[in-house]
């Protein structure tokens, strides 16, 4: 399916632990075209173990102007949402206040982001050490994850404009 990337390695002063991201795409439907998908979340490798690292990742996204286990919150509309993503080139940028990514994307993940104008990003305070950088992750590991609890329970969900360069 898809694998994760390196945010940031994990650093003895942090509780965040390592930071990881990866992306996926829905399948399109006759209803509905494809959507584009990403997660930020921890390996829970942080300074003071796993749930030190989840509050410090709850904190981290109450920062940003979210509310985990909220609605989802669309960021194009004035919401105060601080996060930008600017996908150009196979490539994503992804900005919050807690870590600045610049990663390669799959060909459809980019199409189905430009198509909508948008991606759905969501900010896991639960750690997944399971998904670490460099190996595959498949869309029942990705289920599996969520299993077991309101999907929007877990984290916070923001509608992200895809933002392009100029030219």
């Amino acid at each position: 399916m898809t694998s994760p990337h390196v945010v940031s390695e994990a650093r003895s002063a942090s509780p965040l632990g390592s930071l990881a991201t990866i992306f996926w795409t829905t399948a399109p439907t006759e209803e509905k075209p494809s959507a584009a998908y990403l997660m930020v979340y921890s390996l829970g490798d942080g300074r003071d173990g796993p749930e030190a690292g989840e509050e410090a990742m709850r904190v981290a996204v109450e920062g940003m102007g979210l509310t985990v286990g909220g609605p989802v919150v669309d960021a194009s509309q004035g919401s105060g949402v601080d996060a930008h993503l600017l996908v150009e080139a196979q490539q994503a940028v992804l900005t919050l206040p807690f870590l600045k990514l610049q990663c390669a994307v799959p060909a459809e993940w980019e199409a189905a982001a430009k198509k909508l104008g948008h991606a759905y990003l969501v900010c896991s305070v639960r750690p997944w050490p399971e998904a670490a950088p460099g190996g595959p992750i498949s869309e029942e590991q990705l289920r599996s994850f969520f299993a077991g609890e309101d999907p929007l329970a877990g984290g916070a969900h923001v509608v992200l404009p895809v933002r392009r360069l100029q030219g």
